[in-house]
């Protein structure tokens, strides 16, 4: 944790990062890095497309995940050619690459999660003018909205993926919906998204518009990066990070998670906070609460929004806007709805052991030094301890900086399980540049893909995120040492990050 950075000069800025540094070349830029970069995103490309059509959780987790690893390292790869492409062709290459990468999550249905499913239901149910968290999907009262292909029967009930449904008769019936007796747990603004989704869709489209349909955010959110960096001076380099990452095709696209809608919004809320402008802020305050209101998880970006804001007046710029937004957001569903909006929130967090660290592998670092009852204490009192740093300390220039500390150590602390998770993490590393938080989310994957073939024990998260934090821990003593072997920079020159 460093103090607070003097203010960058305008223009872009060096970064040793792979993947920002500076292009060098002649007056004439040579076209060999750029081919070198483009060859290196093409195979991942092709990576990708075979871990779609090939692969699935199903056919094998440990073959899955060696697929994975191969289309990381392929990332890595094209992320160092990029440091070497002339600045003048970063951002077609840049962009052609985001829409190749992008489009490949197309290539195959979801392939290892089942949540899109849930969405198209939610949407539908939406569409019959019933409120989402009234019926649990299999309830008697929802059976005229069922089709054969969320709610399939007979000889289709044999999937691995597949739960079933109670029903009077010899033929099974089973839907492809995880956890069908609970009532949806998708905060408003996300199930606003799944309505218009499903308003959208032609008849039969599926999965397909959802896929599509994060495909389009996924871009957005490359977009968003893309003039944010510009607009705050940054290398646009660093949006690669995001653009062209596999996890973004895999769990943005493919499986169509709602957290890229909620990525897009803190995104684009971040970089409003940014300003200096009270009014900008108040803006940004309004995409971060919109952001909660899809996924509560970016609410732990909040404390970065607040980077260095000494001022009463300044914080509640931001955080009001925030809160009334979340509020008016759940209100039409508070009036429609006979049940609580909250849904299977609870049952969601004791499920998966947020509330009990022996239940589950969550916690899992904390849980090698310490009793389970002391891991949630000591994850909150931590997460506390470095929002108020960030809070004091952090450059209110730069709040991603701050939102990339506290919800990275929040990710190595928590050892979450679902690799979606770290779409925001992602983000915010493209915003930062400082590429090996990306550790936590190849973590993650391991742990979401890997874990069904061990039976999800607490030593493979204590590992695969053991190794994530190593790395991080690394590289900041190597940044810290390039810091003091630096000279001394006179009055307004930046230091590097």
């Amino acid at each position: 944790m460093n103090p607070r950075p003097v203010p960058r000069p305008a223009g872009p800025a060096p970064d040793p990062s792979p993947g920002t540094a500076p292009a060098r070349g002649s007056r004439r830029a040579r076209p060999g890095p750029t081919v070198a970069a483009g060859a290196a995103v093409a195979a991942l490309v092709g990576a990708l497309v075979l871990t779609f059509r090939y692969g699935g959780q199903a056919a094998g987790p440990v073959g899955l995940f060696g697929r994975y690893a191969a289309c990381w390292a392929l990332f890595g790869l094209a992320l160092l050619a990029l440091r070497r492409v002339p600045a003048s062709r970063v951002l077609p290459l840049l962009v052609a690459g985001a829409v190749a990468v992008t489009v490949t999550g197309l290539a195959a249905p979801p392939r290892t999660s089942t949540d899109s499913y849930r969405y198209a239901w939610d949407g539908r149910v939406q569409s019959a003018g019933i409120s989402p968290y009234d019926h649990a999907p299999q309830a008697p009262a929802l059976a005229r909205l069922r089709d054969p292909w969320l709610f399939p029967t007979g000889s289709a009930c044999r999937g691995p993926d597949l739960a079933p449904v109670p029903h009077t008769g010899a033929v099974p019936h089973c839907t492809r919906i995880n956890r069908p007796s609970v009532h949806t747990i998708y905060p408003p603004v996300a199930e606003a998204y799944f309505l218009a989704v499903d308003r959208l869709s032609p008849a039969g489209a599926r999965h397909t518009p959802l896929q599509a349909g994060a495909g389009v955010l996924s871009l957005g959110v490359a977009g968003a990066l893309l003039l944010v960096l510009r607009r705050r001076g940054g290398d646009l380099r660093g949006a690669a990070y995001w653009a062209w990452c596999p996890a973004v095709p895999v769990e943005a696209v493919n499986n169509a998670h709602v957290d890229v809608l909620g990525v897009l919004l803190t995104v684009v809320g971040l970089g409003l906070v940014a300003a200096r402008t009270l009014g900008r802020r108040a803006a940004g305050g309004l995409f971060l609460g919109a952001a909660v209101a899809t996924k509560l998880m970016p609410a732990v970006v909040l404390p970065g929004a607040l980077s260095g804001v000494r001022r009463p007046r300044e914080a509640a710029a931001v955080l009001l806007p925030a809160a009334a937004f979340t509020a008016v957001a759940y209100l039409p569903y508070v009036l429609l709805s006979h049940g609580s909006v909250f849904g299977y929130l609870g049952g969601y967090v004791a499920e998966e052991g947020y509330d009990d660290a022996s239940a589950g592998s969550r916690y899992a670092l904390l849980r090698l030094l310490l009793p389970d009852a002391w891991a949630l204490p000591v994850l909150l009192a931590a997460v506390a301890g470095l929002s108020v740093y960030v809070m004091w300390r952090g450059d209110p220039a730069r709040p991603w900086s701050g939102a990339l500390l506290v919800t990275g150590w929040a990710f190595v602390l928590l050892t979450p399980g679902y690799s979606w998770y770290a779409l925001l993490l992602i983000a915010l590393v493209a915003l930062d540049g400082r590429w090996e938080w990306l550790g936590v989310a190849l973590a993650g994957a391991a742990v979401y893909v890997l874990g069904p073939r061990f039976g999800f024990p607490a030593p493979l998260a204590a590992l695969a995120y053991g190794a994530a934090l190593a790395l991080v821990l690394a590289m900041t003593a190597v940044r810290a040492r390039r810091e003091r072997r630096r000279p001394r920079r006179g009055p307004g020159t930046a230091a590097l990050p």
